[in-house]
């Protein structure tokens, strides 16, 4: 196998590889470090790449496999990863997209940080954000735009987009994400891989609380849908105090992946979201074939329509306090989000928990009626990718006001607390297009097997960027 293809290797059989010694850790994470060096500074993924540490870490487990038992090796062991910059490292920097904190060191590991080293990885450094998670593409102030490998004019959306562009890219094999309302499903729908949303309460958010009323969660974006579940397995888990928790998958999210047999769904699928309109064309299309695959699969389908209209003024009183939320002062911040802490210091704390109840209830009706279906079918973003800097000069509002229109088939699932995966279902004009399917509450079993079915039928891991 050559490097370009090992790069591009699932990080499953990456770590079959290294149990079975035909690859070492440290061979594994110089060749990610060595295409970080070449390609990186046309993509701008990574924020801060921490080789020293990385390659002690490497050397550390490729000596620690000469001696040990490979059958008692945890899951992804000596398998390099990127961490989202929003995400706390201990003694690595994280500036959540904020240049003035670019050298900031956290003293604490998040507790999915803690999974993901219990898991074995080697961590390669921090991927860039748009700052503090705020914007679906991600140019933040002070720092190179993401890039999008398939084409450099365009953005890996955000706010993990650099996540997503290094993993398109081949320059980590698996890479952590998180999402508050899109953020990782649509740079996964926007640079060709697989993005996993867990249920909320799935992923421990710990030392914090409740993270913008349940809003937010961890994830991954991968190149599989295997990756994506045994990265869930890894991830998932109580810490004492959380908000909100879930058992514990029996049996693995990796068994329901890798399941034979697959029983028929009665699946809903959407193209329109009221009062949006139809998706592009393009974006419509995607859904439409993911469609016609599953019913030839034998899965029943039915078109449903879905109106978010109610959900769209809370929404905006909780997505502008997030900022408040953050405790950043004003002077540090780029112009839209000093215009979101403005607005969302305007929001009364009675106001805000009017808010909440509004999402609730508006929620309830939306898990209720979708009871019904094992599984829904939607676009991630209502239309093709954007261009880096193409709504640069635009105001706060017009930002604000296109970005809910781009990702209106996201925060929907935030709000519900609902899974969804999505999964890449074409290319239009070179670039890939991606489709979500969305679970019932605490159901990501059932839609992991539903897309290892799709990925089966229709591989996507044969395709690399330009950039690559």
């Amino acid at each position: 196998m050559n490097k370009q293809d090992l790069a591009f290797t699932p990080a499953l059989e990456q770590a079959q590889l290294i149990r079975t010694k035909q690859l070492s850790p440290l061979e594994l994470t110089q060749l990610y470090l060595e295409r970080i060096e070449t390609l990186d500074s046309k993509l701008g993924s990574y924020f801060t790449v921490t080789s020293e540490l990385a390659l002690a870490d490497a050397k550390a487990k490729t000596e620690q496999l000469a001696t040990t038992d490979p059958n008692t090796l945890p899951p992804f062991f000596g398998i390099p990863i990127s961490i989202k910059d929003l995400t706390a490292v201990a003694d690595m920097p994280c500036s959540y997209g904020v240049a003035a904190l670019r050298s900031k060191l956290p003293s604490h590991d998040r507790a999915v940080v803690t999974r993901i080293k219990q898991g074995g990885f080697v961590l390669l450094g921090k991927t860039a954000t748009s700052q503090l998670g705020s914007l679906p593409f991600t140019e933040p102030a002070g720092f190179p735009p993401a890039r999008n490998p398939w084409n450099l004019d365009y953005t890996p959306g955000g706010s993990s987009g650099g996540a997503a562009a290094a993993l398109s890219a081949g320059l980590c094999a698996i890479a952590q994400a998180s999402d508050g309302g899109g953020s990782l499903r649509g740079p996964a729908a926007c640079c060709g891989l697989v993005g996993i949303k867990p249920a909320r309460g799935r992923v421990s958010l710990a030392p914090l609380g409740d993270c913008v009323n349940g809003l937010l969660t961890h994830g991954a974006l991968t190149r599989t849908v295997a990756d994506a579940a045994a990265m869930l397995d890894l991830i998932s888990g109580y810490v004492p105090g959380d908000p909100y928790w879930l058992p514990d998958p029996n049996p693995s999210f990796l068994a329901h992946a890798t399941a034979k047999t697959v029983k028929p769904l009665r699946i809903a699928f959407a193209t329109k979201l009221e009062p949006i309109g139809e998706a592009a064309p393009e974006c419509q299309q995607a859904v439409l074939d993911t469609v016609h695959r599953l019913e030839e699969m034998g899965h029943q389908l039915e078109q449903i329509s879905l109106d978010l209209t109610e959900l769209l003024a809370p929404l905006t009183a909780m997505w502008v306090s997030g900022v408040s939320f953050s405790g950043m002062p004003k002077e540090i911040l780029q112009p839209i989000n000093q215009w979101f802490l403005e607005r969302g210091q305007q929001v009364t704390s009675g106001q805000y928990l009017q808010a909440v109840a509004q999402m609730q209830i508006f929620s309830r009706r939306i898990v209720a009626y979708l009871e019904q279906y094992d599984a829904l079918v939607l676009p991630v973003f209502m239309s093709p990718t954007i261009r880096v800097g193409e709504w640069a000069n635009l105001s706060p509002e017009e930002i604000l006001h296109k970005s809910f229109e781009w990702v209106a088939p996201c925060p929907l699932f935030n709000a519900t607390g609902q899974p969804a995966i999505v999964i890449p279902a074409g290319f239009s004009s070179g670039l890939p297009v991606g489709v979500q399917l969305v679970g019932r509450p605490a159901g990501e079993a059932p839609l992991f097997t539903l897309a290892a079915q799709l990925e089966a039928a229709h591989p996507w891991i044969q395709y690399r960027p330009p950039v690559a």
